[in-house]
This record gives structure tokens, sequence and C-alpha cells, in this order.
């Protein structure tokens, strides 16, 4: 019982943080699902939570989602999230994961300093759905990458978490349909997976009704400190 407590806890403020920035959940929350379930069945269980927690978040700001962005992105992404998914054992996921890292850290540094000078065109989506995509099926996810993206397009705080939302739910609706198809998942998978669910649409909706009270350049600060950090993160521990 304690453990199924601790769980929802840590589902709910996983889904609080990713609610309120579009990432950092699953680093909150994968550790204390390999500690109770194990490896084997944790990443399909966070890909389910995430997937609910996405959802969520895409329906709490649904009127708010920008299609053509996330159409595009999702033009790179969901073939080559495929194609990672079908090469994860070839490439170490340690120095995959810092290689992210770093390349997030730059992004943020050359944004703040006015070096880098992007507007969200077409060609930025698509080929950046594409490295997303094929990250997040080499390494499990690369939710702050794609953040940095959607964050360049400069739209309103609950328009960027609905609209980065979109992207990643479809990118964890095709992992949930292998999981499936190669892991067995029981009755107690299940109501874990049915758990979670509900803690991730509580948080989603605490986060949301943060957001809506945050002028857009608070929010804009606050996810790209939140980057730098899950980015320092991923060096460190890979």
């Amino acid at each position: 019982m304690l453990k199924l407590v601790l769980l929802f806890i840590t589902a709910f403020a996983a889904a609080t943080v990713s609610g309120a920035a579009g990432f950092g959940g699953a680093i909150l929350l994968l550790p204390l699902l390999v500690a109770t379930v194990g490896v084997t069945h944790a990443v399909p269980l966070l890909t389910i939570a995430q997937l609910i927690g996405n959802l969520s978040r895409a329906g709490f700001g649904f009127t708010q989602i920008h299609w053509k962005p996330v159409g595009m992105f999702l033009f790179g992404a969901v073939p080559l999230s495929i194609l990672g998914a079908l090469s994860f054992v070839q490439l170490p996921k340690g120095l995959v994961t810092r290689a992210i890292g770093i390349v997030i850290l730059v992004f943020v540094v050359l944004k703040y300093f006015g070096l880098l000078k992007i507007k969200g065109g077409s060609a930025l989506l698509v080929m950046g759905g594409g490295m997303v995509g094929f990250l997040s099926g080499l390494v499990g996810s690369a939710g702050p990458l794609g953040a940095a993206i959607f964050l360049s397009l400069g739209l309103p705080p609950v328009a960027y978490i609905a609209s980065e939302a979109t992207t990643a739910l479809a990118m964890h609706g095709i992992k949930t349909l292998i999981y499936q198809h190669y892991i067995s998942l029981d009755r107690e998978f299940w109501v874990l997976a049915t758990l979670l669910g509900v803690a991730m649409i509580f948080g989603t909706w605490s986060a949301k009704r943060i957001i809506e009270r945050m002028q857009q350049e608070m929010f804009q600060r606050f996810v790209a400190l939140l980057l730098v950090a899950i980015a320092i993160y991923m060096v460190v521990y890979g």
C-alpha cells in the first residue's frame, strides 16, 4: 500500500513539473519505477504514464493547440522515431543521452546571449522533429530537446504546453503499441498504469492552473532554467 501511495505522489509531482514546463517528469518518475517494478516493466509503464500525461495536457489546452507546427514536427518525428527504436541496440544510450544534454545546453546559452536567431519555420520543425523522434526511439525520451524547439516558437504558455504535448502523445502512442507487442503486460501492470494515469491527470490540471497565471516572459525564463538543470543532469548521469 505504501508503495502505491509513493508512486501516486511521485507521479503527481512529475505531471505537475512536465505540465508546467512541457518536460522533466520522466526523470522524476523513472528511478522510482525501476526500483519498484524492475527495468523490464519500468520503461513501458513510464511510457503509458507519459502517454496519459500528454493526453491530458493536450486535452486541457486543446483549443490553443497550434496545429501547423505540430504537423510539421510530427512529419519528421514519427518515421524517425520508428527508425530510432529499431536502432536502439547499436549505440550506447549513456553517450547519446549526454550528447542530447550538451546540445540543449548550447541551444539555451546561445539563445540567452542572443547569438542564435531561430524562427520556427517549416525546416526547423521538420528537421528538429526528425532528430527528436530518432533520439526518442533510440534512448526512450528526448522531451527536453523537443521542448527547446517549441520554446523557440514564442507561443503563449498554455499553447506551448498543449502543442508540444500533442507531438509527444503521437510518439509515446507508437512506442506503447510496440511494447504491447513484445512485452507481456499482466494485471498488476495495468493496475499501476491506471493509478499513475489518474495521478498524471490531477498533476496536469494543477500545472495548468499555475501557468495560466504566469506572464509569458516569466514562463520562458522558468522553462529555460529547467532546461539547463535537466541538461546538466543528462550530461553528468547519462
